[in-house]
C-alpha cells in the first residue's frame, strides 16, 4: 500500500501472471534441486548450500552469523543444520579465533568430499532447468532483474559472497 492511500495498488494481469510464474519457480526449483541432491548425494538443498558456500571459500570455515547471512537463514535453522552436519563429520564447529565468544564452521575432509561428489549432479540440473533454457541476453535480464530486486531485499548486499565477482 502506498503513504497517501488505503487502497491497495492490484497487479495489471500481465504483472499477476509474472508475479505468479515467480511464485511457481520459488517453490518448484527449490523442491526439484533438493529431490536431486537427496536422491543422489543425501543432502538436503539447505545443506549442500552451507556445505558449497564452506567449499568456496579460503580455510574452508565461516563464522556462524557470517554462514547464516550467506545461506538467507535464521541463526537457530542453520544451528540445527550445524548439529546434523557435524553427526555426520561433514563439518565441526570451533571458537572462531578472532573472538572466542563466537562459533565458526569448518568444513571437514568428509565435507568436502561430500560437495564434491554432489556438485556434478546438482549443476547439470541448475544448467538443465535454469541455465541451459535461456539464451545470453535472457540469462543477462534474468541477472538484471535478480539484482534490482535483491537491491530491495537485501540493500547492504549481505547474502552476496564476498568471493563473488561483480
Amino acid at each position: 500500500m502506498t503513504s497517501d492511500s488505503k487502497d491497495p495498488r492490484w497487479l495489471t494481469a500481465e504483472q499477476r501472471l509474472a508475479w505468479l510464474d515467480m511464485v511457481r519457480v520459488l517453490t518448484r526449483l527449490p523442491a526439484t534441486l533438493g529431490a536431486q541432491l537427496e536422491r543422489d548425494a543425501g543432502l538436503t538443498f539447505f545443506e549442500y548450500h552451507v556445505l558449497s558456500m564452506l567449499s568456496e571459500i579460503p580455510g574452508h570455515a565461516l563464522r556462524l552469523s557470517r554462514l547464516a547471512q550467506l545461506t538467507s537463514s535464521s541463526l537457530s535453522r542453520l544451528s540445527n543444520v550445524v548439529k546434523r552436519l557435524e553427526a555426520r563429520d561433514l563439518l565441526r564447529r570451533e571458537p572462531d579465533p578472532g573472538d572466542g565468544r563466537a562459533s565458526r564452521a569448518v568444513l571437514t575432509g568428509a565435507g568436502m568430499a561430500a560437495v564434491e561428489q554432489a556438485a556434478p549432479g546438482h549443476v547439470t540440473l541448475v544448467r538443465e532447468l535454469v541455465v541451459d533454457p535461456l539464451d545470453e541476453a535472457q540469462l543477462s535480464q534474468l541477472h538484471a532483474a535478480h539484482e534490482r530486486i535483491l537491491d530491495r531485499l537485501d540493500p547492504a548486499s549481505s547474502t552476496r559472497p564476498e568471493w563473488l565477482e561483480t
